[in-house]
């Protein structure tokens, strides 16, 4: 029988990982057998500069942790090796992360994952992982509002280098009782 101070470490770790879970926006699960200590820390690296918490965690304390936080579904992927990625900011982050490095990595392998308090299948997180970084869509969500402007300021442009308002006025009346007379000629 575990001593009552064993018992109350475990009750806080799966205090905190619940609240860790429930906090979180997206959280992947993953098996980390067989990949060596230089590989682990550079996915570790990767992890953190992305905002990513990962963490290598028992089976019964994640299994209970899930239950308070709502995740039961997660629960029958817990058997073997077993860490967990989560992420309070960005939602593809993770998943990215970890299934890039399961590609090049046999024995590396996601097995769950969950999307704002709902577990989501493999389909679901294979699409997520695909997704670009947060920085990326805002940029072509910058790009797309920016090409409305950068198209009126080349027309603004285009009339200032044929010589004003003025002068493009003057061409397109030219330019206008040569049209209405050709029709006419025919």
């Amino acid at each position: 029988m575990p001593s009552q101070s064993v018992l109350e470490q475990k009750k806080a770790i799966v205090a905190e990982l619940s609240e860790r879970l429930k906090s979180s926006i997206t959280g992947v699960v993953v098996s980390y057998e067989g990949i060596n200590t230089e590989d682990d820390t550079k996915l570790r690296k990767e992890l953190r500069e992305n905002d990513v918490k990962y963490t290598v965690v028992k089976n019964t304390l994640l299994s209970r942790a899930c239950e308070e936080a709502g995740l039961e579904d997660i629960k029958p992927v817990l058997e073997g090796t077993t860490a967990i990625a989560t992420s309070d900011s960005e939602y593809a982050a993770a998943a990215r992360i970890l299934c890039n490095y399961a590609k090049d990595h046999d024995n590396f392998k996601v097995k769950s994952a969950y999307l704002d308090g709902a577990v989501i299948d493999m389909d679901t997180i294979v699409a997520l992982s695909k997704l670009p970084t947060r920085e990326v869509l805002l940029a072509n969500v910058l790009g797309a509002f920016q090409a409305p402007i950068a198209s009126f300021a080349r027309a603004v442009q285009a009339i200032v280098d044929k010589g004003g308002v003025e002068a493009c006025a003057a061409e397109a009346a030219e330019e206008a009782p040569a049209e209405a007379e050709a029709p006419a000629a025919e």
